[in-house]
C-alpha cells in the first residue's frame, strides 16, 4: 500500500511540528518541552492511555485498533533529544539557543510518529494494540535502556518493537535495512597519563607527560591494524587531548586523553579493551610515566532480529516501492536495548543530499515526512490486519 493519502494531507502540519522542535532543541534528559508538547498532542489525538515519565522523561501512547483479540501488540519508537552543538544553517526555523541544535534529526524522528499516532488513533484498522514510545537521552544518554529498566516493554505487554532513523545520501523517502548486527556497539575511554612536570627549556629534567600522551594516541592505532582480525570491524578514535596547563612554557604533570572505541562483534569488543589498557599502559612505561584507563562499556552493538527485518522491509516496499540493503554502520544506538528485550527492527529512511547528521548545517528533510509517517502505520496495520 502507498503513502496514506491522510498523512500526505496532514504533512504541511507535521512539518510545522518538526519545526518547532527544531527551533526548542533540548538535551538528554532534560526534554520537558518537547514531553510536555508530546504527551498533550498524544492526548488531543484519543489515544486511549497516554504516561509520562517512563526513563525519566519518556512518553508513551497507547491506541488500541478496532479490535484487540489478537492479543497482539507493536512498539514504536522515536527518539526526541538534540546534541550540543551550534547550528549554523541560518534557516528561519533554526535553533533558538546557541550550543544546541537538532543535528541528528531527532525532530523529523518524533513529529513522524506523531503523525502515525494521529493517523493510528483517527482509523484504528488493526486488531491489537499500537504503543508509541518517545524517548529522551539517545545521544550518549542511554534514554532507551531508562526505558526498559523503567520495565517499558513489561508494563506495556509489548512483544515487538521497531525504530527509524533518516540518513543523508540516501533519497528522500526511500528505505534501506539489514537484519544482523547493523549499528555498532559504543564504548567510552578515558586515559590519564601522569608524568612529571616542569619548565619547557628543561624538559631533560621532566617526564614530558605531551610526548607520551601523543605516543599512546599513535600506538592505540595497531589495534586495529595488528591485534583484530582484518575481517572484523573495529574503530579506535581518540577524540580529546586535555593538559593541565595552557601556558606555552610548562611541560604538564597531568594529560588526559577521551575517546570511543566502536565494535561489532563480542569477542573484538573485548580483545580492544584488553588491548587498549596494555598499549597504554605499556607505552607510559616505556617512557618513565603512567597511563590509567577507565573503560565504560556503553550502547552494546544493535542487532535486527531476521523475520522482523523481512516485516519491516516489506513495508518499506509497499510504502516506496522498494527497499534497500543497508550497510554496517559503526555509529552507536541506544535502540540496541530495546532490541535486546524485545524481537524487533530498524530501519533507515533517505534524508536526501543533505549534510551529513551531527553536522552544524543538518536538517532534516520535511518531504520525508509522508513516508516515514507511512511506514510506522503499515507495520502496525500488516503486523495486526483488521478482521
Amino acid at each position: 500500500m502507498p503513502i496514506r493519502n491522510r498523512l500526505a494531507e496532514l504533512a504541511p502540519e507535521i512539518a510545522e511540528w518538526r519545526r518547532d522542535f527544531h527551533e526548542n532543541p533540548e538535551l538528554l534528559y532534560d526534554t520537558h518541552r518537547t514531553s510536555g508538547i508530546v504527551a498533550q498532542k498524544l492526548r488531543d489525538f484519543g489515544c486511549d492511555e497516554v504516561v509520562e515519565g517512563i526513563g525519566q522523561t519518556g512518553v508513551v501512547g497507547v491506541i488500541r485498533g478496532r479490535s484487540t483479540g489478537s492479543g497482539r501488540v507493536v512498539g514504536l519508537r522515536a527518539d526526541m533529544d538534540a546534541l550540543p552543538m551550534t547550528e549554523i544553517t541560518g534557516l528561519p526555523h533554526a535553533s533558538k539557543t546557541p550550543g544546541k541544535m537538532h543535528a541528528c534529526g531527532h525532530d523529523g524522528h518524533t513529529a513522524m510518529l506523531l503523525g502515525a499516532a494521529r493517523y493510528l488513533a483517527e482509523t484504528r484498522n488493526f486488531d491489537g494494540t499500537a504503543v508509541v514510545i518517545f524517548q529522551p537521552a539517545e545521544e550518549g544518554g542511554a534514554g532507551g535502556k531508562a526505558m526498559c529498566d523503567d520495565r517499558l516493554m513489561e508494563r506495556f505487554g509489548i512483544q515487538e518493537v521497531y525504530g527509524m532513523h533518516n540518513w543523508p545520501g540516501l533519497p528522500v523517502g526511500q528505505f534501506a535495512i539489514r537484519p544482523g548486527a547493523f549499528f555498532a556497539a559504543a564504548d567510552l575511554v578515558t586515559i590519564d597519563v601522569k608524568g612529571l612536570g616542569g619548565h619547557a627549556a628543561k624538559p631533560h629534567d621532566t617526564i614530558d607527560t605531551t610526548l607520551v600522551a601523543s605516543h599512546i594516541v599513535v600506538a592505540l592505532q595497531s589495534i586495529a591494524s595488528r591485534n583484530v582480525d582484518p575481517t572484523k570491524q573495529v574503530v579506535v578514535s581518540i577524540t580529546s587531548f586535555r593538559t593541565e596547563s595552557e601556558a606555552h612554557n610548562v611541560i604538564p604533570e597531568r594529560v588526559q586523553l577521551r575517546g570511543t572505541v566502536r565494535t561489532m562483534d563480542p569477542d573484538v569488543r573485548d580483545l580492544t579493551e584488553a588491548r587498549l589498557k596494555a598499549v597504554a599502559e605499556g607505552t607510559a612505561a616505556a617512557f618513565g610515566a603512567t597511563a590509567t584507563v577507565t573503560y565504560k562499556r556503553n550502547y552494546p552493538v544493535m542487532v535486527n532480529a531476521e523475520t522482523e527485518t523481512g516485516f519491516a522491509a516489506e513495508a518499506a516496499r509497499r510504502v516506496s516501492g522498494a527497499c534497500s540493503d543497508a550497510p554496517m554502520v559503526m555509529g552507536g544506538e541506544d535502540f540496541a536495548f530495546m532490541l535486546e528485550e524485545r524481537p524487533g527492527a530498524y530501519i533507515l529512511i533517505g534524508n536526501g543530499d543533505s549534510a551529513m547528521v551531527h553536522h552544524p548545517a543538518y536538517d532534516f528533510d520535511d518531504s520525508a515526512i509522508p513516508a516515514g509517517c507511512s511506514w510506522w502505520a503499515e507495520v502496525v496495520e500488516t503486523r495486526m490486519p483488521a478482521g
